[in-house]
């Protein structure tokens, strides 16, 4: 499911932020892969993408409750999890960690693919006239505190990459 543009009603938008929760999920399962493949000794000498995964897992967990949170206040039933699931893998699940030339890549590509979704998701939630059953300016601040993370993630993974090349 794209996000679109434009979102019509609490149904929709809880759809929204339960893909935002899921796709959440699996930024921080793919650095817990990455920190989990790293072996001791560059465990050791590489305290730099240590400290980015870990920072990765969890910034991801938080944002997951702070959707969480949002999706309960609004007025619509929950999509069961493995529907939300399957469209997160559809949509951005296409590459796996070992598709790219590093973990620092994968790593860029989550960061970039969760600001893409949170981008899209306020410009749809903007351009609706549509009530909510949450309050619009802070749906729209929290989302954009998210996505102002996940450009720094963007940021933060960058840099690491040009002092490496």
């Amino acid at each position: 499911m794209s996000v679109g543009h434009r979102v019509t009603s609490d149904h929709q938008l809880a759809r929204l932020l339960q893909i935002g929760v899921v796709l959440e999920e699996v930024v921080e399962a793919r650095a817990y892969h990455h920190y989990q493949s790293l072996s001791d000794e560059d465990r050791a000498l590489d305290e730099e993408l240590e400290a980015l995964l870990e920072h990765a897992a969890e910034e991801s967990a938080e944002h997951r409750e702070r959707l969480a949170s949002l999706v309960d206040e609004l007025d619509a039933e929950s999509i069961p999890f493995e529907d939300i699931e399957t469209l997160v893998e559809a949509q951005y699940g296409k590459t796996k960690p070992d598709d790219f030339d590093g973990v620092l890549y994968d790593q860029l590509c989550n960061e970039e693919t969760a600001y893409k979704f949170y981008d899209d998701l306020i410009g749809a939630i903007r351009a609706s006239d549509a009530q909510f059953t949450v309050d619009r300016e802070r749906l729209i601040a929290v989302l954009t505190e998210i996505r102002e993370e996940e450009a720094d993630g963007v940021e933060a993974v960058t840099k690491i990459m040009e002092k490496r090349e």
